[in-house]
């Protein structure tokens, strides 16, 4: 069971990780500024990365000590923790060299804080019978 979550997790990864990138390079088409200084590439996937792999354990170790409510629960969690990150982009200061606008970079930032969750949530199902 680990070893088909931890291929969920790195799948729905790399799908959040790619579906940030993407948002990007159209946030900079749009808005003409991506603030790809502070938000690199590499960074947008590898956070995507280790939060659907550290969820991919969580669920294996609420699996175990819940049996019948894991998904709710988990699911529930997720959503929970997903929101809390949002403090992060909301409170950020930009560095003092910085010449965009700074009202521009939480809506670079926040949407890009639902796409692990998103990809775990739609890809699960594709694992449910194995998970």
């Amino acid at each position: 069971m680990l070893k088909k979550l931890l291929i969920l997790g790195v799948v729905s990864g790399v799908l959040a990780g790619l579906a940030g990138y993407i948002y990007q390079k159209v946030y900079v088409e749009i808005l003409g500024e991506g603030f790809l200084n502070i938000v690199k590439p590499v960074n947008i996937f590898a956070a995507s990365l280790i939060g659907t792999i550290v969820a991919a354990f969580g669920y294996f170790l609420l699996s175990k000590v819940l049996k019948g409510y894991t998904e709710i629960v988990f699911n529930l969690l997720f959503s929970i923790i997903t929101f809390a990150t949002l403090i992060g982009p909301i409170s950020f200061q930009m560095p003092a060299d910085e010449l965009a606008p700074p009202e521009l970079f939480p809506g670079l930032a926040i949407p890009m804080h639902f796409f692990p969750a998103l990809a775990w949530y739609t890809l699960k199902p594709l694992f449910a019978k194995s998970v």
